[in-house]
Parts: structure tokens; sequence; C-alpha cells
């Protein structure tokens, strides 16, 4: 029960900041926002740092439950890594810049963490996609995997931050437009033809 109490807890603090940032949001707000009194927050968290520290790994443990749920090896390379793909870029795109930039400031260790997981998870479940689509026949393998799985998910967090392009173009348009470029540089025949019947699809 009290872990349930926690994670529920965890994830109206995650929306408090993602509205309001981090820096600026104190106990007493945080409390105020949840609806419960001060001294019941501290008997769940010992102070903001904490707060921090365990809305971090709740986030990661949750995107590693889920990144494991949508990987299949039995499945068409093409379609993982377009749901997966999706998935990263909703998570991404649910973050305010003002969260990362509190986060990179006032808190680096949560910040490191948080990198480091998808510097390290995220681009791992990448090459493993690769790998599979290698095997199955629809990507080439003359191009370093390692590299392109780095580029990859690099796009996908750049994308959000070009105010130009958000500006100008819908988000689906954007996401749609990188994954076709993505896929048309490291796909074979075979997984150009299969790229094209998904977008004649509307992928």
């Amino acid at each position: 029960m009290e872990v349930n109490k926690n994670a529920e807890l965890l994830k109206k603090i995650t929306d408090i900041f993602y509205r309001c940032g981090i820096k600026s949001v104190t106990m007493d707000e945080i409390a105020r926002e949840l609806c419960i009194s001060k001294k019941t927050l501290y008997q769940y968290f010992k102070d903001k740092n904490d707060i921090i520290e365990q809305i971090v790994n709740y986030h990661i443990e949750n995107m590693q439950c889920d990144l494991c749920s949508l990987y299949d090896d039995s499945d068409n390379a093409i379609d993982v890594l377009l749901i997966v793909s999706k998935y990263i870029s909703d998570q991404l795109q649910r973050v305010h810049p003002s969260v990362t930039f509190d986060l990179q400031k006032y808190y680096p260790e949560a910040w490191k963490k948080h990198t480091d997981f998808r510097k390290i998870h995220i681009v791992n479940d990448i090459i493993k996609n690769m790998n599979i689509g290698i095997e199955q026949g629809f990507y080439r393998n003359d191009f370093n995997i390692d590299i392109i799985a780095r580029f990859y998910l690099a796009r996908i967090e750049n994308l959000l931050h070009n105010e130009e392009l958000i500006k100008n173009y819908s988000f689906e348009e954007l996401f749609n437009t990188l994954f076709i470029y993505h896929i048309r540089g490291i796909a074979n025949k075979k997984g150009i033809e299969y790229l094209e019947n998904k977008i004649k699809s509307k992928l």
C-alpha cells in the first residue's frame, strides 16, 4: 500500500514539475498542490533532493519496463522501431524545457543518471533493433551501428528543441519525416519497399 502511495505521489509531483519547473517549486507548494500536510509529505520524502532522485529513478524504471514490453524479436524491425521511436518522442515531449534546465543546473547527479540511461539503455535498444533488422533482411550491414544509433537518438532529442521547425510544422509531420529519413539511410531494397508500403498506409 505504501509503495502504491509513494508511486502515486511521484506521478503527481512529476506533473507539478512539468507545469511549473523544478527550482521555483517549494515543499510547501508541493504539499498544497497534493492537498496533503507538509508533515505527511515528509513521511515519504526527506527533502526536495530526495524527491528529485526518486522521480528520476521512478521514470527510468517505468521507461525500462515500457521499452521491454515494446520490443519483440519476432516482429518486423521497422515496425518495432517506429513504435519505440514514437514512445521515446512522446516521453521527451512531456518534459518542459525549464525542467531540463533545472535538472542540469541544480541537480547534476540526477541529470547524469537520466542522461546515462538514455545514452546506454535506449541506445542499446536501438542497436538491438538494427541487428534484428539486418538479420531479418531489412537493413544494410555496411555502417557503424553504434554511431548510427547515437545519431538517431540525438536527432529525436534535438528535434524537440528546434523552435523554428516546431513553429512551422506539426510534431507528427516532423517525426514522420525524421523516421522515414532514418530508415531510408539504413534500409536495403527490401526494407525500403516495406517502408514505402507503410508510407502509403500513412505509417
